[in-house]
């Protein structure tokens, strides 16, 4: 189906739509870790990673969800603002895990970053937490792409390739779209 902008529709089903968000899960929970050193007592990226997981078992996509989403997002501006540049790109992977339940089905490049996106900020924490080393970020990349089950794959390849632009973070997710795609031939 083409949209009125010229884009066409991708299917997606509610099952697959779970799928990605549990992976999105799996890719953004090991960073909590480097969050929490800094930010102890804020638990907003953990929620928001907790609610992706309830929608990827079968809870209902709700504004909860949305919510916990928003609420990373300024945990990870607060952290930024702090000078904690790992753990607000940890926060930024509970966000964007969250997110990932709201993957949209147009075929569009930018949607990658909803399938992928929990993965590179993630890696992105990595790096930095590990005075921004490239290896760091590598492993966290190869333990996303084992993480990558054939279905979450398949979503993938229904959008083009991600986009050109977004820093090291948009590096990550087109060296891990660009992995996944070749991966499972």
């Amino acid at each position: 189906m083409t949209m009125a902008d010229g884009s066409t529709t991708v299917e997606l089903s509610l099952a697959e739509l779970r799928e990605v968000a549990g992976y999105a899960v799996a890719c953004a929970r090991p960073a909590l870790v480097i969050f929490e050193r800094e930010r102890l007592d804020d638990q907003r990226p953990r929620d928001a990673i907790d609610a992706a997981q309830a929608f990827a078992d079968g809870a209902e996509r709700t504004k909860a969800l949305r919510d916990n989403a928003w609420a990373a997002q300024r945990a990870a501006s607060q952290a930024r603002d702090a000078g904690q540049a790992a753990a607000a790109e940890a926060a930024r992977a509970g966000l964007a895990a969250a997110g990932a339940a709201f993957l949209h089905p147009l075929a569009k490049a930018t949607q990658v970053k909803h399938i992928l996106g929990a993965a590179a900020h993630a890696a992105r924490a990595f790096e930095l937490s590990a005075g921004d080393d490239p290896a760091a970020g590598a492993d966290h990349l190869a333990r996303a792409r084992s993480l990558a089950d054939p279905a979450v794959v398949e979503v993938l390849r229904r959008y083009p390739p991600a986009p050109r632009g977004g820093g090291r973070v948009g590096e990550l997710i087109r060296q891990l779209d660009a992995s996944l795609r070749s991966a499972f031939g």
